[in-house]
C-alpha cells in the first residue's frame, strides 16, 4: 500500500499538493455543476420563481447530504488512524459499518420525503409560488439518495487511503455527465424544473457505480459482506466523530431556512431567489476550502495515529495558510465584481440590481472563512469529535441563526439599515431589515473564526508535543 505508506514519509507540501489539488479540482467542478443547474434554470420561463422553488428544495437536499457526512465523513479519520496503526482488519469493519448505516439512511429518508413533501417545504418557507416547482424538483431527487449516500459518502474512504485521483474521478464523473444532462432534459425534453432532478439522479447513480466498483475491487482497504452486521461500538464511534460535519451540514440547511423565511416576509420572491445565487457563491469559497482540507485530512489523521506529531504540526500549519489566503482572495474577487456574478445567474434587471448590491454584504466575512475551515477539519482529522462539534454549533446555532432573527429587530430602522438599504428600497418590502438578515453572515463568520482559530491554537500548543 505505497499510498498510504507515503503518508508518513513523503515531503509534506508535495503530500498536501498531490492529495489536495485533485480534491480542489473534484470541488470546482461540482461547485461548476451546481452554478450551471442554478443558471439553467434561473434562465427558464419564470426562472425567478424556479429559482425560489430550488431555494425551497435545497434544504432538504443539505439535510439528505448531512447524513453522507455523519456516516461517511464521521468514519474515514477512523480508518486512515487505524491505517496508522497498521490495524487493516479494524479499518475494513469501520468502512463497511459506514456502509450499511448510509443504505439504511438512504432508503428511510427517500420514504420519509415522498410521505411528507409538501408540509416539509411548507416549513422551509415555500410560497404559492414556489411550492410547486419545488415539489417537482424533490420528488424526484428524493428517488436518488440511496445514490447520493453511497457516493458522497464512501468517497472520504477512497482519498483517506491516500487515492485522491481516484476520489476526483467520483466527482468529476457525477459532475461533469450532470452538466452534459442538465439542458438535454430541461431543455431538449421540456421537462423543466424536474429535467435538472433527474439528471442529477442519473448522474449519483453513475459514481456510486465507480465507488462501489473501487471499494469492493481494487481498494487495499475493501468493503467486506463477513463484518455485518456492524458492531453497534463501531457505528457509535463513526457517529461521535460524524456528529460535527453532521451537524455542520444538518444546520447549513436550517440556515438556509431561516434565510428562506426571513427574506420571504422582508423582501419577498425576488430576495428569496437571490438567497439561491448567495449561497452558489459562497460554494465558490468553501467547496475549494473543503477540497484542501480534505487532502489535508490522511496526512493529519495517519500521522496522528503513528504519534507523529512532528508531521501533524507541519501539514496543518500549511494547510492553515493556504486555506486563508484562498478565502481572501476568492471573496474579494466575488464582492469587487459582483454585478457580473450576478449577471451569470438571472437576466432580469431588478434581480441583477439586488443581487449585486447582497453580494457585498453576504461574503465579507467570507475573507477570513479560510481560518475556521482549517481549524474546524483539523479537530476532526485528530478524531477530537467534542471539540469539532463545538465548533460546528459555533458559527450556525448559537452565532448566525440567531442573528438572523435578532439584528432586523435591532437595527432594521436603524440610520445605518436605512441607508446601506438605499440602493435596493424599491424593490423589496423592507430594504433595511433584509440589509440587517445579510449582515449576520459576515458578523456570525468573523466572530466564529476568531474563536475557532484560538481553540484550536491552544490545542496545538499543548497537545501537539513530540
Amino acid at each position: 500500500m505505497a499510498e498510504t505508506s507515503e503518508l508518513a514519509t513523503k515531503k509534506i507540501s508535495t503530500l498536501l499538493l498531490n492529495l489536495a489539488i485533485p480534491a480542489i479540482i473534484a470541488m470546482l467542478v461540482s461547485m461548476l455543476y451546481n452554478m450551471v443547474d442554478r443558471i439553467y434554470i434561473g434562465n427558464m420561463d419564470n426562472g425567478t420563481v424556479g429559482m425560489a422553488g430550488l431555494a425551497v428544495a435545497v434544504p432538504i437536499i443539505t439535510l439528505i447530504q448531512a447524513f453522507t457526512q455523519l456516516f461517511g465523513t464521521g468514519g474515514a479519520p477512523l480508518a486512515a488512524i487505524m491505517l496508522g496503526k497498521q490495524d487493516k482488519e479494524e479499518a475494513e469493519k469501520i468502512m463497511m459499518a459506514s456502509f450499511a448505516a448510509l443504505v439504511t439512511s438512504g432508503i428511510l429518508i427517500t420514504v420519509m420525503i415522498e410521505l411528507f413533501k409538501e408540509p416539509i417545504l411548507l416549513l422551509f418557507g415555500a410560497d404559492e409560488l414556489s411550492l410547486r416547482p419545488a415539489i417537482e424538483y424533490i420528488r424526484v431527487y428524493a428517488l436518488g439518495t440511496v445514490c447520493v449516500q453511497i457516493a458522497q459518502g464512501m468517497n472520504p474512504y477512497i482519498n483517506t487511503q491516500g487515492f485522491a485521483k481516484m476520489g476526483m474521478a467520483t466527482i468529476l464523473i457525477g459532475a461533469i455527465l450532470n452538466i452534459v444532462l442538465d439542458p438535454v432534459f430541461i431543455f431538449g425534453l421540456g421537462m423543466g424544473i424536474t429535467g435538472a432532478a433527474v439528471a442529477t439522479v442519473i448522474s449519483q447513480g453513475v459514481s456510486a457505480i465507480w465507488v462501489l466498483y473501487f471499494l469492493l475491487r481494487k481498494s487495499p482497504v475493501r468493503l467486506r459482506a463477513k463484518y455485518l452486521p456492524p458492531k453497534i461500538s463501531t457505528l457509535g464511534s463513526i457517529m461521535m466523530l460524524g456528529i460535527s460535519p453532521f451537524v455542520m451540514s444538518a444546520t447549513e440547511g436550517l440556515l438556509q431556512i431561516s434565510f428562506n423565511n426571513q427574506m420571504s416576509v422582508y423582501g419577498g420572491s425576488m430576495a428569496v431567489g437571490t438567497m439561491a445565487i448567495l449561497m452558489s457563491l459562497y460554494q465558490m469559497v468553501w467547496l475549494p476550502l473543503g477540497g484542501i482540507a480534505q487532502g489535508a485530512q490522511p496526512i493529519l489523521s495517519y500521522n496522528y495515529g503513528a504519534k507523529n506529531y512532528g508531521r501533524v504540526r507541519e501539514a496543518f500549519r500549511l494547510a492553515f495558510k493556504v486555506c486563508l489566503i484562498y478565502s481572501i482572495v476568492s471573496s474579494g474577487i466575488i464582492m469587487w465584481f459582483s454585478p457580473i456574478f450576478a449577471r451569470i445567474f438571472s437576466g432580469d434587471g431588478n434581480t441583477i440590481r439586488y443581487a449585486s448590491w447582497a453580494i457585498r454584504i453576504y461574503m465579507f466575512g467570507a475573507l477570513i472563512f479560510g481560518a475556521q475551515i482549517a481549524c474546524q477539519q483539523s479537530f476532526m482529522a485528530l478524531g477530537k469529535a467534542k471539540r469539532s462539534l463545538c465548533m460546528a454549533l459555533l458559527r450556525k446555532v448559537f452565532l448566525l441563526i440567531p442573528l438572523i432573527y435578532i439584528l432586523p429587530l435591532l437595527l432594521g430602522e436603524s440610520g445605518l439599515a436605512q441607508t446601506m438599504a438605499d440602493p435596493v428600497m424599491d424593490l423589496v418590502k423592507d430594504g433595511g431589515k433584509t440589509f440587517c438578515i445579510l449582515l449576520a453572515e459576515p458578523v456570525a463568520d468573523i466572530l466564529a473564526a476568531i474563536i475557532t482559530t484560538l481553540t484550536f491554537l491552544q490545542f496545538y500548543r499543548s497537545e501537539l508535543k513530540e
